[in-house]
């Protein structure tokens, strides 16, 4: 027996996948409206991206700029502390005449007020007479005979030693008893 149907080219076969021409532009019609519905999730997803990329980089320029003004202004509260030091220094400066002890007492004050302003900023003064050498925090530069002193006890201190907040600024400079 012979086959006399014939099919055209866009049909399917009996055996394949039946389906009507209608059924096929409904699926067709359908996985467009989905593509199109992806498409348009893409595009928002896209303008998404870019507003947060954008964000974050004026949130880069913004740190940058917070942290070169912090750097460039780090110090103001430290100096505005210091103004009345200086001011102090040149009214003594100022004096013309006067004696020698009253100019002591102002340089006196004037050295106690830097004291505290650096004491207010986490600074202070290592001065160890008497105390046993410390290599971490002191520098002997010489050894001298100091009967009543205990071998290795700072006798003398030729330049004191400055801390910032427990980090060594300075050593202090110190002559030590012999052994």
């Amino acid at each position: 027996m012979q086959n006399n149907d014939q099919q055209s080219p866009g049909e399917t076969s009996p055996q394949g996948q039946q389906g009507e021409p209608s059924a096929i532009h409904t699926e067709l019609g359908n996985a467009q409206a989905r593509v199109a519905e992806l498409e348009g999730i893409n595009a928002e997803l896209l303008e998404t991206v870019l507003r947060e990329k954008a964000e974050l980089e004026n949130q880069r320029r913004r740190l940058h700029r917070d942290l070169e003004q912090a750097r460039r202004f780090a110090n103001e509260k430290l100096l505005n502390e210091l103004l009345p030091v200086y001011d102090g220094l040149e009214s003594g400066l100022a004096v013309e005449g006067g004696d020698l002890a009253s100019m002591r007492e102002g340089i006196n004050l004037t050295l106690k007020a830097l004291l505290k302003v650096a004491e207010n900023h986490g600074m202070s003064q290592i001065d160890p007479l008497g105390q046993p050498l410390d290599p971490e925090r002191h520098h002997a530069v010489s050894m001298v005979d100091a009967p009543g002193s205990a071998p290795g006890t700072v006798v003398s201190v030729l330049q004191k030693g400055y801390v910032l907040n427990d980090r060594l600024l300075r050593p202090a400079l110190v002559a030590v008893a012999k052994d």
